[in-house]
């Protein structure tokens, strides 16, 4: 019997004795507070922190806080009280963190949402549907921070920004936080009596203690739908909310000057706007809308060198794309124990408005002007849950036609190296019995109009969809949860060919009969998901297991992410974490983690023990370490189309130190090691980091790192003869080394200055030539044959390298690389009123060595960074918010 027929069966027989372990008690969790509000009827509150005004006397302070950290359900160091009104349009809190001690309160600045020294926390939930809410956050320094909290507190959004107020002031008793809240930024119902949840959080800095309001202890499987509860809301209305924000932006790009080339002038000036915008449609659904967004403000992507077949993921930074991502994202795989499958997600939205997929060729004499990236002409997103406990979030993106023009001596001429796209996406979900219970769906399209040949490589259409589902069961603590998704792509036979022998797929590969490129097809339909089952609370274990799979044909990288198709996988997980200190430890997390894969073929392409062990000490530093033993390495990806390769066995160790990061002077370093068995490769990684706040408004950070990478057989190229294809691999002796350097001086709450730098370098020396022989074979040596220096020489003048083969000779260029790079931000935000931002950006970029290292030395990459081309972007940024 086939492995691929068999492999239910094996996902069926290890679930079976984790949930006979569900078969105990169930967990017993703290009765719920509840606090009871009036309205303010025909009284004020002025918001300044003084808690002076007489509506205050007509409600009840609530205290009776509980320790969560470091000591879990231990009474609070410090007492705390708060107190609720409201009225027709806004919500008022009262927050009194005592303290003995006022004079050692931690005053730390930050940047809005950076969470510094000591703060209190309110959180709401306001649709009381026990699984989503609202967080708003005040620190004693006045800076404020707002999270949308999803997936019943597995997901704290901090890149919601909503509009309120906050008052801080510090007495002799200790601090106080008054708070206003507008209704128009909270959701919920139209009803005359209403009940929503509620959490009142404190953090004493010194102590890295946070105590609660309603407790919930750590071993709890869950975090909103255990709120208390807040009552005695009458006759208030949802408010419809309505904000629109246009921007004006001035840019100036400079950079060296190119003679003759028409396009590299030295300066070049710009001016833009667009507006953004947010409109509550009912009380249940809202519309975001961009027409002509910039993201210039956005900080650079860190730098990266791929030397795989697989993409690399990068992290959206855009705020359009980010607040509310959680309602239209759809995850391929979510697996606690990781894995390279779990960032699959049928919604990427870097893929919208990135660099154009086609650069044209020039030819001597011929200069060309190519986008760095595709303008988006606007897009919206319509959001929106009932009472009923039904989502949902719909998002549409139009990229407009974009063009390179090319001058020709003169003569201008323009080539299309993007079409018109629209993309589209749509999500919903229903709650079932108070959240316990989750279905949901989801739906894709991407849609070309493609009119130029040299694009007919891109896919025409693509949708993609899938449903899933979660159920949870003894108040959360146990779960199972399950996906199912299908793909298909239309386009010209060029695209669907370039999709089947991309490496994501290869299906070309000569060992792969399940598998066949087809020249023809117009079409490709495939089919992904995953299933699982695990204990999330109720004990300090925890463990999980499932299995997903990507059928060979399935394809989601018009508008998604996913590295590789034609996979199945298993994984299980078991964790452990204490709840309360241990000897000369605040806190112990554990856990184990065991992988399978297969293809559809049924080759068992890897197996691997996973580790680690997260110490917490008493004055607060940490240490962590893990490591893993791989197993059965069969990569089908590492020849670029050709046969599996039986890749050796590896062993790999890490470890990391981190100090009491309270400290205004604290640092971390680490050290990864990896061993690759008959002595094929081995890897070294070394960091250190140093964060410095010399006072509580200025913060440094400092963190270089450097790698050494040695790798004998690292893919080369794939050259072909009468005896057919040859796979050529090398030796590569790769160094890289970088540092990332940020630096906060925050001047105000609203006034911040912010700088990043990276600079970059990495190295890559190549030598002791191979070719594959039998990829498969038992022995490492049989897999591989080295040339001899009579089989291969060098031609230093053509930089190529010339194999003698009895079926025909071949040659290849020298692999050999010297990569620098240098990106930074120095970024001036004010927001000089509540949502209205003025933003001056300094920009600077450095990249494409002049010469190659002579030697790879901090002399020369220093030289090299100085020495290489340098372009310099300015930008200043205007945004006011009318709101209503």
């Amino acid at each position: 019997m086939k492995l691929t027929k068999c492999y239910p069966l094996i996902w069926f027989f290890q679930l079976v004795p984790f949930i006979a372990l569900c078969q105990i008690n169930e967990n017993n969790h703290e009765e719920k507070k509840t606090y009871f509000t009036r309205s303010l009827e025909n009284s004020e509150i002025t918001i300044d922190g003084k808690f002076d005004d007489p509506a205050w006397q007509n409600v009840d302070w609530a205290g009776d806080f509980t320790q969560r950290d470091p000591i879990d359900g231990a009474p609070p160091s410090q007492k705390t009280a708060f107190k609720v009104m409201y009225d027709a349009k806004y919500m008022y809190f009262a927050i009194k963190a005592y303290d003995t001690a006022p004079d050692s309160i931690v005053k730390r600045m930050s940047r809005r949402d950076g969470f510094e020294g000591d703060f209190v926390e309110v959180n709401i939930d306001s649709y009381h549907d026990l699984t989503n809410a609202f967080s708003f956050t005040v620190s004693v320094s006045g800076v404020i921070g707002d999270e949308a909290i999803s997936n019943n507190g597995r997901n704290w959004d901090s890149n919601w920004d909503a509009i309120w107020w906050a008052k801080t002031t510090i007495d002799k008793d200790g601090w106080n936080a008054e708070i206003r809240i507008p209704l128009s930024q909270l959701r919920f119902t139209n009803s005359e009596n209403l009940t929503w949840g509620l959490q009142v959080t404190r953090r004493l800095f010194r102590n890295n203690e946070r105590s609660y309001w309603q407790y919930i202890p750590k071993d709890s499987p869950g975090w909103v739908h255990l709120f208390g509860e807040l009552k005695g809301l009458k006759g208030i209305k949802p408010q419809k909310q309505l904000e629109i924000a246009p921007f004006v932006l001035a840019r100036n790009d400079r950079g060296k000057k190119e003679e003759g080339n028409p396009y590299k002038t030295g300066s070049e000036y710009s001016a833009n706007a667009g507006v953004d915008g947010k409109i509550g449609i009912t009380s249940d659904i809202t519309l975001d809308f961009t027409i002509n967004p910039d993201f210039g403000q956005v900080e650079a992507d860190p730098s990266q060198l791929n030397l795989s077949t697989f993409e690399i993921f990068l992290r959206e930074r855009r705020p359009f794309f980010i607040e509310g991502r959680n309602t239209l994202s759809f995850p391929g795989t979510r697996s606690n124990a990781g894995g390279n499958f779990s960032r699959d997600n049928l919604v990427y939205t870097r893929r919208i408005g990135r660099s154009p997929s086609y650069e044209p060729e020039t030819e001597e004499g011929q200069f060309i002007d190519q986008p760095k990236v595709v303008p988006i002409l606007g897009a919206f997103k319509l959001t929106g849950k009932n009472k009923n406990g039904f989502a949902f979030g719909v998002m549409n993106n139009i990229t407009m036609a974009t063009t390179a023009e090319i001058d020709t001596k003169g003569e201008k001429s323009e080539e299309t190296v993007e079409p018109f796209t629209n993309y589209f996406v749509a999500r919903a979900t229903q709650d079932i019995n108070q959240g316990n219970s989750v279905v949901g769906v989801a739906f894709t399209a991407t849609n070309r109009t493609i009119d130029s040949d040299n694009l007919r490589f891109l896919h025409t259409d693509a949708y993609s969809g899938g449903i899933d589902f979660l159920h949870q069961w003894k108040d959360r603590s146990y779960y199972i949860q399950g996906n199912f998704m299908v793909s298909h792509v239309e386009g010209d036979p060029e695209a669907i060919t370039n999709t089947q022998e991309s490496g994501r797929h290869f299906f070309q590969r000569p060992d792969a009969s399940y598998v066949n490129v087809d020249t023809t097809a117009t079409s490709m339909t495939g089919t992904g998901g995953y299933l699982k089952f695990g204990r999330n609370g109720g004990s300090p274990w925890r463990y999980e297991i499932g299995g997903t799979w990507r059928s060979p044909k399935f394809e989601i990288n018009d508008i998604g992410f996913m590295n590789a198709a034609d996979l199945m996988n298993q994984w299980s997980m078991v964790g452990y974490q204490t709840l309360q200190p241990v000897s000369i430890f605040r806190r112990i997390n554990a856990n184990v983690r065991q992988y399978a894969y297969f293809d559809y073929g049924g080759k068992n392409t890897y197996l691997g023990l996973h580790g680690n062990v997260n110490l917490e000490f008493k004055n607060f530093w940490e240490f962590s370490t893990g490591g893993s033993l791989q197993r059965q390495r069969l990569s089908n990806f590492m020849l670029r189309g050709g046969p599996a390769f039986l890749r050796p066995n590896r062993n790999q160790f890490w470890y990391s130190i981190e100090s009491d990061g309270r400290k205004k002077l604290a640092f971390e370093f680490g050290n990864e090691f990896a061993v690759t068995q008959d002595n094929a490769g081995k890897n070294f990684d070394a960091w250190v980091g140093m964060n410095y706040r010399p006072i509580n408004a200025l913060e440094i950070g400092i963190f270089p790192f450097i790698s050494y990478n040695q790798d004998h057989i690292q893919y080369v190229t794939t050259e072909s003869n009468t005896a057919g294809d040859n796979y050529v691999l090398g030796r590569i002796e790769q160094h890289t080394t970088g540092v990332t350097i940020r630096g906060n001086l925050i001047l105000r709450p609203n006034l911040s200055l912010q700088y990043y730098a990276q600079p970059f370098a990495s190295r890559g020396d190549y030598y002791d030539f191979k070719r594959v022989e039998d990829p498969k074979a038992g022995k490492y040596e049989n897999r591989i044959h080295t040339f001899t220096t009579d089989e291969i020489s060098y031609n230093s003048e053509n930089e190529e390298y010339t194999v003698f083969d009895q079926n025909g000779n071949y040659t290849f260029e020298k692999p050999d690389f010297d990569v620098i790079d240098f990106n930074s931000n120095l970024v001036l935000r004010w927001e000089y009123k509540p949502g209205c931002t003025f933003f001056m950006v300094w920009s600077q970029g450095r990249g494409d060595l002049a010469e190659p290292f002579r030697e790879f030395s901090f002399s020369e990459i220093v030289n090299g960074i100085f020495d290489s081309p340098l372009e310099n972007v300015f930008i200043a940024k205007l945004t006011y918010r009318f709101r209503k």
